[in-house]
């Protein structure tokens, strides 16, 4: 018998496994500029860090089977003051990723849900994220829109 995914909040001890995530995720989209070892070093850190209680950041994992096998990250981005009747708060979702073998599982949605469910308690006022091609019908699906109001700059990537 299938034992149930479960998702809960990650803690610092579970940056390795996700800074490996995060490199699969990014690698699956374009030839990767870092080697995998020298950019798991690096970001094992810098997530250990952003997991630690009272930061701005926070992350779920999946688990199956008694491993990982999925993760989303959510920073809350505080809005300055306003004086009408709107949240002081935005949230951005990234690296929703579940690996290959876990992917009809439902685990994505349900990712997302625990993310949207935090924004929900913390009444953030709009969470916006940046998808790919194929995950484009997940997020629409949960209610999210293309937005024509909303602008960005980016630096180039050319040498």
């Amino acid at each position: 018998m299938k034992v149930a995914p479960i998702l809960r909040a990650a803690r610092s001890e579970d940056a390795p496994i996700l800074a490996g995530f995060r490199y699969e995720f990014r690698a699956e989209m374009e030839p990767p500029a870092e080697q995998a070892p020298n950019f798991i070093a690096r970001c094992h850190a810098w997530m250990a860090r952003r997991l630690q209680a009272g930061g701005g950041w926070a992350a779920w994992v999946a688990e199956e089977g008694g491993g990982a096998c999925g993760m989303i990250w959510l920073q809350l981005v505080e809005k300055l003051p306003n004086p009408v009747a709107e949240p002081e708060w935005h949230g951005y979702v990234t690296s929703l990723y579940v690996t290959p073998q876990c992917r009809a599982a439902g685990l994505g949605s349900a990712l997302l849900k625990a993310a949207l469910d935090e924004c929900d308690r913390r009444q953030v006022d709009a969470v916006f994220l940046w998808p790919t091609p194929r995950s484009r019908s997940l997020y629409l699906r949960h209610g999210f829109a293309v937005r024509e109001d909303l602008m960005e700059r980016r630096k180039s990537r050319e040498p």
